[in-house]
């Protein structure tokens, strides 16, 4: 395997770690007015991120520094082509992470209501982006070399918003819902519970059949090799499984193939990709590939050696984070905000 498909496969890692932690902290936060009535309840629902939704995004920050380092040019194409879309996906994690932090900084309750909403619409923004992001990279986008070799994106914001991403974005925003419902109801008890419970099987087929429409789509017109065809079966099934699991009251094991189903999905998209990076819908000269924007052999080398020593000790920390936190939690655990007790404490 050579030092370029090396970190294509360890950036598309990163992904799926990203997709799967991140996509239930933007499912709860999509959910937080439907499974919570009240301000206990709401507290009790933002609790079971309070420990890490900040860690979840360091995969992200991980996985855009490992595009800078070891695909430059990929890199600078995508961040120059989805400058809007990224964007807004920017400013929705910043005020996100925002209205987590001072929603109980305060004590009156429209404080509250207001960034509570603030975290429900700045979770379903990139939920929705991210995936017309990923499904717009699978399709191609309007790439031209210059003179200089140099290649630019020569399409607008609205290029961008063509059917097969707004499907893309679709999937994403219901799947994330439904992986937040899954983790709610293996984090909750109560009332809580029985609610994200309920929201499954219905967040879960609505996901399942644009999950389905979207993989059948991708594997049928931008990559027809039996891997992908494989990889997309293997979603399906686990998607299945986990709302079979669910069903049945195993909420462990639902999440587990939930995130399971995220995974390969994700990988699915990349393996659809490979050996291209970002392809050009207008000249395949404008291609980007593993090679033609792939840093120098040194580069990589230094970044193979340094992602061996330190991802292990990212891993284990994260690791040991959820295992300290994994208890469930209810609304008769979280003091009662006339009491004054819950304007001192975050969350």
């Amino acid at each position: 395997m050579s030092l370029q498909t090396l970190w294509f496969v360890l950036i598309a890692v990163l992904w799926v770690g990203y997709f799967v932690l991140e996509g239930f902290d933007f499912g709860v936060g999509i959910l937080l007015h439907v499974v919570s009535k009240t301000q206990a309840e709401r507290r009790a629902v933002l609790t079971t991120l309070g420990p890490v939704w900040d860690g979840n995004e360091v995969w992200l920050l991980v996985a855009g520094g490992a595009t800078f380092a070891a695909f430059p040019e990929w890199y600078a194409t995508l961040f120059s082509g989805f400058y809007l879309p990224l964007f807004l996906i920017l400013i929705g994690l910043i005020v996100r992470g925002v209205s987590l932090e001072y929603r109980s900084k305060y004590g009156r309750p429209q404080w509250r209501s207001r960034w509570d909403l603030a975290i429900t619409i700045s979770s379903s923004i990139p939920a929705l982006l991210w995936g017309v992001a990923f499904a717009n990279i699978v399709k191609g986008v309007p790439l031209v070399r210059d003179v200089q070799g140099v290649v630019h994106y020569s399409g607008g914001f609205f290029n961008l918003l063509n059917p097969y991403a707004i499907l893309g974005g679709l999937v994403t925003f219901s799947v994330f819902a439904t992986h937040g419902a899954i983790f709610l109801a293996l984090k909750t008890s109560g009332t809580i519970r029985d609610r994200a419970n309920a929201l499954v099987m219905k967040l879960g087929l609505a996901a399942a059949v644009v999950t389905v429409a979207f993989l059948i789509w991708t594997a049928s017109a931008y990559n027809d090799k039996p891997l992908v065809w494989i990889l997309a079966t293997v979603v399906a099934v686990a998607w299945v499984t986990a709302l079979a699991f669910n069903y049945r009251g195993r909420e462990g094991w639902s999440f587990l193939f939930s995130a399971i189903a995220l995974a390969f999905a994700v990988i699915t998209l990349f393996a659809t990709l490979y050996p291209n990076v970002m392809p050009s819908s207008l000249s395949p000269d404008a291609t980007l590939t593993i090679t033609n924007a792939s840093s120098t052999h040194y580069t990589l080398r230094i970044m193979t050696i340094v992602a061996a020593v330190m991802t292990p000790i990212v891993l284990v920390y994260q690791s040991w984070t959820y295992w300290v936190f994994r208890k469930r939690i209810s609304a008769d655990q979280i003091p009662s905000a006339e009491d004054g007790i819950l304007d001192t404490i975050n969350l």
